[in-house]
């Protein structure tokens, strides 16, 4: 059971969760927990070099679940639990952290980071966790992780940047049939299309943005 702490944060996330078969919601929720963690390191940073320690920690706890019993730290009990024993793992989970770990590098390739690390590892993390194979869950992920970053991030040109790269990413995508078993990403990669393409705050949990995950989640397109 997931930790009252690791209740997700994002609406649309835990909906999606729900989409999965009930057997691997609760892997799932915490893959989606994972990242609402490590993103709220950087969120709550204030000293780059204190954030990158804490997410470093993260990054070898995630790697030493693949040899090692987790330490008493419930995500990673519930990741060890729930995600694990269906194929994903701690490497690949360790991956997502490089994805937040550049904002707080910085340089000039932080977005294309974020949305490769990031993204791209989170959805294939949750979608070997699935089942599923489909070729676009790459850059279904990075636009997803673009996204959200566009209507996240503090410097303009961070956001200009990012959502110009996440329409390039949503466009590979656009129109495809995605399989059964990848439909809880499908919907979240529909709503980063729409995002990508609109620069208005985004008003997440809407009953457009709903019907939208409905959606995919019957039609898988």
């Amino acid at each position: 059971m997931i930790q009252a702490e690791d209740a997700l944060a994002d609406p649309e996330r835990a909906l999606a969760a729900t989409y999965a078969p009930r057997a691997l919601q609760a892997g799932l929720t915490a893959i989606f927990a994972l990242d609402e963690r490590l993103g709220a390191i950087v969120a709550g940073t204030t000293e780059p070099l204190i954030g990158l320690m804490r997410l470093a920690w993260w990054r070898e706890s995630l790697e030493r679940l693949d040899s090692a019993a987790p330490p008493a730290e419930p995500l990673l009990v519930q990741l060890a639990t729930d995600v694990l024993p269906h194929g994903a793992t701690g490497k690949m989970l360790a991956d997502i952290e490089d994805g937040w770990a550049a904002l707080l590098d910085g340089g000039e390739d932080l977005v294309v980071r974020h949305g490769r690390e990031r993204g791209r590892n989170l959805f294939l993390a949750a979608g070997r966790l699935l089942g599923a194979r489909d070729d676009q869950l790459r850059p279904a992920g990075e636009a997803w992780a673009l996204a959200d970053l566009a209507h996240r991030h503090s410097d303009e040109g961070v956001r200009a940047e990012a959502r110009t790269r996440a329409a390039a990413a949503a466009r590979t995508f656009g129109g495809v049939r995605w399989s059964k078993p990848a439909r809880p990403l499908a919907a979240l990669a529909a709503l980063a299309a729409w995002d990508a393409a609109d620069p208005a705050p985004r008003r997440q949990g809407s009953p457009k943005r709903l019907a939208r995950m409905l959606a995919l989640r019957f039609f898988g397109r």
